[in-house]
């Protein structure tokens, strides 16, 4: 399927230049035009000329000049195709010399970097000859940096396989609100608490994973803590209650630093392994370190209890 699109690519309509391809790229990873001509070795007028010959070559604007540098709906496979052509140039160069290197732009939610996730980073280093390249982003989200051309993999809580994508389940994360045992004292109701008043945590404006406990109770705080480790840390200070991966819970109440809100519920969300619909060594390997790392750290997929 890719090799047909490469063909098209380059002997149909349309022909791209591989350098100006490779320099769509790295204006997106670098983020300005000025630093992807340094990193280039290019001035930035000459980076600004291969960018409008492909954008002649495509017949459309590809690059959204804005900060950070972004594509156009019409750049986004053009985008796919740049990093296409990267990733088949690294997996050549690592078969002609061992001692070639593959970098590959991956995406992930930061429980699973913090949790069930940190044994693929381990097989990577072991297994040597590979370059992550790791985004950030809720797994809620985490499927539009496929769609464009961002990134070649993704941890996703989306189901449904991007466009020259494949998609396999890996399992359920599973999360429990908790907080900090002297703040679930302080409120403190009965057999449950006052969610109303109590404090809330949440990482970022895309975290919804506590939308339905503030819907039904809604908090008159609500702090924003946009780091897995810092987020932990917020919660056991007693800054708020938010939900934490089990496995993060448990090391916590064995630790006696975070206890379950008396009364709550467990939400399971089931996330997903989605790739580029490319055979390539180093691709493939990755892959199965995460299946593995699924297997031993991630539950079956199911609703919330």
């Amino acid at each position: 399927m890719f090799l047909q699109h490469l063909k098209y690519c380059f002997t149909g309509a349309m022909r791209f230049d591989h350098a100006q391809l490779e320099t769509l790229r790295v204006i997106v990873e670098e983020g300005t035009f000025d630093a992807a001509a340094r990193r280039l070795h290019l001035t930035p007028s000459a980076v600004s000329q291969r960018v409008r010959a492909l954008e002649a070559a495509a017949g459309q604007v590809l690059v959204r000049r804005t900060t950070p540098v972004g594509v156009t709906d019409a750049g986004e496979p053009v985008l796919r195709l740049a990093r296409q052509l990267r990733l088949l140039d690294d997996e050549a160069a690592a078969e002609l010399d061992s001692d070639g290197v593959v970098e590959l732009a991956v995406v992930v939610n930061a429980d699973s970097l913090a949790t069930w996730f940190r044994p693929v980073l381990a097989a990577v280093a072991e297994r040597g000859g590979t370059a992550l390249r790791l985004h950030i982003e809720d797994q809620a989200y985490s499927d539009e940096l496929l769609r464009r051309g961002e990134v070649l993999a993704a941890v996703t809580a989306e189901p449904q396989p991007v466009q020259g994508c494949v998609v396999e389940p890996l399992g359920s994360l599973r999360y429990r609100p908790a907080a900090a045992p002297d703040l679930i004292e302080r409120y403190r109701r009965g057999k449950g608490v006052d969610r109303a008043r109590m404090p809330v945590v949440v990482f970022n404006e895309k975290d919804h994973l506590q939308d339905a406990a503030i819907r039904a109770n809604p908090p008159v705080i609500v702090h924003r803590i946009p780091s897995a480790a810092d987020y932990y840390e917020a919660i056991r200070c007693g800054l708020g209650w938010g939900m934490l991966p089990e496995g993060q819970l448990k090391s916590g109440v064995a630790a006696g630093e975070v206890a379950p809100l008396p009364g709550s519920r467990h939400l399971d969300v089931p996330l997903f392994w989605q790739r580029w619909r490319l055979e390539g060594t180093a691709l493939t390997a990755l892959t199965e370190d995460v299946r593995r790392a699924a297997r031993a750290g991630l539950g079956r997929a199911t609703a919330r209890t």
